[in-house]
C-alpha cells in the first residue's frame, strides 16, 4: 500500500508540473498515464486505511468501533483543516486534502460493512451519485474558490457545496473511490490469489469503461452538442482530444444529460468513476504481487526507496509550498524530475531511520488521543 501510495504521490506531482500538452499539442506521456488516476488511486487508498483501521477483514464493533470512528473524525477534520490552510498560498493547485477529510467523514457511516456489501454499495454509487450531482449542481452556488482556503469558512454554504458537488473533488461521488477502498480494506489482501483478482478486475473494469464511453460518445451529433457546451467551445472532431486533457471536476453545470457517458479524467461522470476506479484496483493489485514476492532485503530496499509512500500527507503539504512561484525548485516543466527526487529523497531518509513524517505523527497522536479517551469513557461507563 505505501508503494502504491508513493506512485500516487509521484503521479500527481507529475499532472502539476509536467506540461499537459507536448510541442506537437498531443496529450503528454505523464498526463496520459496520471491524469485522473493519480488522485482516484489516492482516494481508493484512502478507503483501504479506513478499512484497516476499524478492524480490516472484520469490523470492529461496539465501543470499540465508536472509538476508532471518532479517531478518523479527527483525523479528517485536521487534515480538512490543513487543506484549507495550503489553499492560501500561490501554488495554483486545487489542493485535494480538504476534500479527502470530507472524504473520510461520508465514509464513517459504512464503517460496519464488510468487503460484498462495501462493493454492492460502491457500485450503485458510481451510477447515482454522478446523476444526483447533475440534479443538484444547477440549484447551488457558483464554484467560488481556485481552491478552498481558511477564507472560505466564511461562506460555509458555499464552501459546502463545493466540496460535495461543485469543487475539483466532489466528495459525493467521489465516495465511490472510498467505498471501493474500504471494500478491499475488507478482503484478505496478503493472499496472492486475492491480489492477482484485484489487479485482473481493475484492468478488466478500466478497459471496459473506456470502451464502452467511446462506443456510446461515437455519434457526430452527440459530439458536437457536447463541443459547443464546453466553456471554450472546440470543434466536434476536436472533443475528444480536448477531453483527454480532463474537465475541472465536473461536467458543465446545466449542460446535457449526455456529459455523463463521457469519461474525461476529472469529470465525475460513472464512466470516469469506473475507469479510474479500475486503474486504481490494477495499481493495488501489481504492488500487493510485487510486493509479496520480494523476500526480505529486497523488501526493505524497495521499502526505503518507495518511503514517500509512509508520509504522503507531509510530502503532499511540501509539494504545495514547493509549487508556489518564491520557493524553489521551480514551476517549469522540466523542474519536474527535481520536484520527485527532492520527495522521494526525503521518503527514503525517513523510511531508512524508521521515522514517522511530522504531520503524520502530529495527526496520528491526537486522533489516537481520541481513540483513547472513547475507551476510557466506555470503561468507565461500564467498570
Amino acid at each position: 500500500m505505501d508503494v502504491a501510495r508513493c506512485l500516487a504521490l509521484v503521479g500527481m506531482v507529475a499532472t502539476h508540473v509536467a506540461a499537459e500538452r507536448d510541442a506537437d499539442g498531443s496529450l503528454s506521456l505523464a498526463h496520459q498515464l496520471a491524469s485522473g488516476r493519480a488522485s482516484a488511486l489516492f482516494a481508493v487508498l484512502a478507503g483501504v486505511t479506513l478499512a484497516l483501521g476499524t478492524g480490516g477483514r472484520v469490523p470492529a464493533v461496539g465501543r470499540e468501533r465508536a472509538a476508532r470512528s471518532a479517531g478518523f473524525a479527527v483525523r479528517a477534520l485536521m487534515v480538512a483543516l490543513l487543506g484549507l490552510a495550503l489553499g492560501g498560498p500561490d501554488s495554483g493547485l486545487a489542493v485535494i486534502l480538504t476534500y479527502y477529510g470530507v472524504l473520510f467523514l461520508l465514509g464513517l457511516p459504512f464503517v460496519a460493512l464488510r468487503a460484498g456489501p462495501l462493493l454492492l454499495l460502491a457500485t450503485a454509487w458510481c451510477v447515482v451519485a454522478p446523476v444526483v450531482s447533475e440534479v443538484v449542481r444547477p440549484l447551488l452556488p457558483d464554484r467560488g474558490f481556485t481552491s478552498p482556503d481558511l477564507f472560505s469558512l466564511a461562506e460555509p454554504g458555499r464552501l459546502l457545496a463545493e466540496l460535495l458537488f461543485t469543487g475539483y473533488y466532489p466528495a459525493v461521488p467521489w465516495l465511490t473511490y472510498l467505498l471501493v477502498g474500504m471494500a478491499l480494506g475488507r478482503l484478505d489482501l496478503r493472499r496472492p490469489a486475492v491480489a492477482a483478482a484485484v489487479a485482473v478486475s481493475g484492468l478488466v473494469v478500466a478497459v471496459a469503461a473506456t470502451a464502452v464511453s467511446r462506443l456510446l460518445t461515437g455519434s457526430a451529433a452527440l459530439r458536437a452538442t457536447l463541443a459547443s457546451e464546453l466553456p471554450i467551445p472546440v470543434r466536434p472532431d476536436e472533443l475528444m482530444d480536448s477531453l483527454a486533457g480532463g474537465l475541472p471536476g465536473t461536467t458543465p453545470t446545466g449542460g446535457s444529460w449526455q456529459w455523463l457517458l463521457t469519461a474525461a479524467p476529472h469529470s465525475a461522470t460513472p464512466f470516469d468513476l469506473a475507469a479510474t476506479v479500475g486503474s486504481s484496483l490494477l495499481v493495488v493489485g501489481v504492488c500487493l504481487l510485487a510486493c509479496g514476492a520480494l523476500p526480505a532485503v529486497p523488501g526493505r530496499a524497495v521499502e526505503v526507496v518507495f518511503g514517500a509512500g509512509r508520509m504522503t500527507l507531509t510530502l503532499y503539504s511540501l509539494h504545495v509550498v514547493l509549487k508556489t512561484p518564491s520557493v524553489p525548485p521551480g514551476d517549469d516543466p522540466e523542474d519536474l524530475a527535481r520536484h520527485v527526487l527532492v520527495l522521494l529523497a526525503i521518503g527514503a531518509l525517513f523510511a531508512a531511520a524508521r521515522w514517522r513524517g511530522p504531520l503524520e505523527a502530529a495527526v496520528g497522536t491526537v486522533s489516537t488521543a481520541a481513540v483513547a479517551a472513547v475507551r476510557r469513557v466506555g470503561t468507565s461507563a461500564h467498570p
